[in-house]
């Protein structure tokens, strides 16, 4: 009894840690959306898909494109793009996602999802170390 309690709650904490496959396509629907907009120039529509934290800190469509252009250029100008795993830990949801920018150069990076009135939004993007998690 003691054993089956302990896998009960093993499979309990992960089903609550784990996104659902809904989740999953709304978040990589929404990340998408942003790097189709920045393809597009369109700063407007980028910055719709971010979180309200993230729009405060940059007031402005044009504050925030001229920071993805000249801190992501590969996020500004990706080529192609590739999800990794959605995963919940710390302090949300982190989106693995594998860019090969225009020049054929590989990076991986990891989005920060927050839900914000049933909408997913990105609340902050951070460059990874390749190797490390290729490897």
């Amino acid at each position: 009894m003691r054993r089956f309690l302990i896998v009960l709650a093993a499979i309990v904490t992960m089903a609550a840690t784990t996104p659902a496959p809904a989740q999953e396509a709304e978040i990589e629907t929404v990340i998408r959306e942003q790097l189709d907009a920045f393809l597009a120039e369109d700063v407007d529509t980028a910055f719709e898909y971010a979180s309200p934290l993230i729009r405060n800190m940059f007031r402005t469509p044009g504050n925030f494109g001229a920071m993805v252009r000249n801190g992501y250029p590969m996020v500004w100008r990706p080529g192609e793009v590739r999800f990794g795993v959605l995963e919940d830990r710390d302090d949300g949801l982190w989106q693995r996602v594998y860019i090969t920018d225009e020049a054929g150069t590989a990076h991986a990076l990891e989005y920060r999802m927050t839900e914000v009135d049933g909408s997913w939004r990105i609340s902050g993007v951070r460059v990874l170390d390749l190797a490390a998690v290729t490897a």
